[in-house]
């Protein structure tokens, strides 16, 4: 394992504005000393954030299965048998009553998800419905529902969607290995697409799919080179589901992940870093380390989407042991 030269702790991390960060950059850092690592995370986070407050995101599944995309780990894509059964697009007024319950248990971002390869238009005068409503509560607005047209993202922006979800989920090399259905490209034409229309953007992977070091670190690369990185970037950690391509899959190092959340704030230090799919599986104390190397948004609820969540009570409790707490809203003017 190779270590920091001895001046790299000392040495500034680049400005947003740096021109470009390369795998090798990134990879040294990566593989610095677990001590060193954490502690110019930590301390790059502390630039730019309150160190003891947690943003609290909710997720609602809008429309459930079904999907035409073939993503190797997703039990709602329609080539996987894994039992979930599909549903219609959720009505305007639960999506509200949903969004108004989150916002009493504390969240301030609402996300809408939808398992589409893109949205139909006639769907989409739903979900600006839902968007509006949702904004209207005060809450931050968020939704993923695939691929978007410059249209369909004008108009979504026009309705006050603050963030727009869309995983590039891996390397550009890996990609292939875990979808066929679209391209890599088509991914980042979708964030171009919404960056255009004003939206911010909401970007990230997914850890554990059977992908190299390497490739967790282009993932990342990848997003901090962008012309402007995302604002919010969610790391997954793959919930095998039984059906699916990667049902049998090994679980991630707990420490191989806590470096790569560490390597998101390093290399985006204005960015949101969530805690995304997978804290089920993750002990306090890993939890509690992935705060420490930057992490600074979690979702909250019983279920993310289709899968299991650690549930409210537990993390009250486990925020309240950190001496942790929620963000307060901010406003999206």
């Amino acid at each position: 394992m190779s270590t920091l030269p001895d001046n790299a702790l000392s040495a500034p991390v680049p400005p947003p504005d740096h021109q470009r960060w390369t795998q090798v950059e990134a990879r040294t850092l990566y593989e610095a000393p677990f001590n060193d690592l954490l502690f110019r995370a930590q301390t790059v986070h502390r630039e730019n954030f309150d160190p003891n407050r947690v943003q609290l995101s909710k997720l609602l599944s809008i429309k459930t299965g079904g999907c035409p995309e073939d993503c190797g780990y997703c039990s709602q894509s329609a080539h996987h048998p894994t039992g979930l059964q599909a549903s219609k697009l959720m009505e305007v007024e639960r999506v509200i009553a949903e969004a108004r319950r989150a916002k009493e248990g504390g969240a301030t971002r609402y996300c809408m998800g939808a398992a589409w390869r893109s949205p139909k238009q006639r769907d989409m005068e739903m979900v600006i419905a839902m968007v509006r409503g949702v904004k209207a509560l005060g809450l931050e607005t968020c939704a993923t529902l695939g691929m978007l047209s410059p249209p369909q993202a004008e108009s979504l922006a026009e309705a006050g969607l603050d963030y727009y979800n869309h995983n590039i989920d891996t390397s550009e090399r890996f990609y292939k290995e875990i979808v066929t259905t679209r391209r890599f490209a088509d991914r980042l034409d979708t964030l171009a697409t919404v960056r255009q229309a004003g939206i911010k953007v909401c970007c990230g992977g997914i850890l554990g799919m059977g992908e190299a070091v390497d490739d967790r670190i282009d993932m990342l690369v990848t997003l901090a080179n962008l012309p402007v990185p995302p604002e919010s970037v969610p790391i997954n950690m793959l919930i095998p589901v039984s059906g699916t391509k990667l049902g049998d899959a090994a679980p991630v190092d707990p420490i191989d992940f806590v470096r790569l959340i560490a390597l998101a704030r390093l290399l985006m230090p204005q960015s949101y870093v969530r805690l995304s799919a997978g804290r089920t599986k993750m002990t306090d104390e890993m939890q509690a380390l992935c705060f420490l190397a930057g992490a600074n948004s979690i979702f909250v609820g019983d279920t993310l989407l289709t899968a299991a969540n650690p549930g409210d009570d537990h993390d009250t409790s486990l925020l309240r042991r950190l001496g942790l707490t929620p963000m307060v809203a901010e406003s999206s003017d």
